[in-house]
């Protein structure tokens, strides 16, 4: 793979973000086995990658989304701002519309999930440095569908900006989905997280609504035009 031409034949300088040590490590391990790549640095949070950002001047930050202390989203915000040549590249376990729209909003010029290879992290991250976006083929597809039809069941009318009994805008996204009729599996698959997580999203927001089962929080949902 040829490197963009201001930068010669040196490797492409990395850097990455993910709180998760096994995931850290291993794209520490995937990245290093990569031709046109070097890691400069490895770090497990937001706040740590603009420091790194300072201190190595990388080309390209691959970030998770979902870390303590500063999130990807605002440390996205923020390297884009204080070091605009840095290509920030989102990789995550999260492909949900919210996340997404969030993540290119503030800079991001890549965008992938955890489902991808090293050999397509490595051509995103190169695209990216050369200015291009990348996006996943699921999330290039999830945002299509639901830009021509809505969240997939038809147009839906977007959630009021405050929302009632505490209830978060992920919580609203696995609700609609339980009133689309989805499995736990379905609505991880679609989501692209763990049944684990579906299943604590629908406690909460069970919790939240006083409801016992699916079918009062599809009415709860509905009562709240939700649905």
């Amino acid at each position: 793979m040829s490197e963009p031409s201001d930068r010669g034949e040196r490797p492409l300088r990395v850097v990455i973000a993910d709180d998760q040590t096994i995931v850290r490590d291993g794209l520490v391990t995937l990245l290093g086995l990569m031709d046109g790549i070097e890691v400069v640095a490895a770090v497990e949070d937001g706040q740590q990658a603009l420091e790194a950002a300072r201190r190595h001047q990388p080309d390209a930050l691959l970030i998770d989304l979902h870390m303590p202390v500063l999130g990807g989203v605002e440390a996205t915000r923020r390297m884009t701002s204080e070091h605009p040549r840095v290509a920030v590249v989102v990789l995550t376990t999260y492909a949900d519309d919210e996340s997404i729209l969030a993540a290119l909003a503030a800079g991001a010029r890549g965008y992938l999930t955890k489902n991808a290879n090293r050999h397509e992290i490595s051509r995103a991250l190169h695209a990216a440095a050369g200015g291009q976006t990348v996006i996943d083929d699921h999330v290039r597809d999830r945002l299509l569908a639901n830009a021509t039809s809505g969240s997939g069941s038809g147009t839906r009318r977007p959630p009021p900006a405050e929302l009632p009994d505490g209830l978060t805008p992920r919580e609203v996204e696995v609700l609609r989905l339980v009133c689309d009729g989805l499995t736990n599996p379905e609505i991880a698959e679609r989501l692209v997280i763990s049944e684990h997580t579906v299943k604590t999203h629908i406690n909460h927001l069970f919790a939240k609504t006083g409801s016992r089962d699916r079918a009062q929080a599809i009415n709860y949902a509905r009562a709240q035009q939700l649905d």
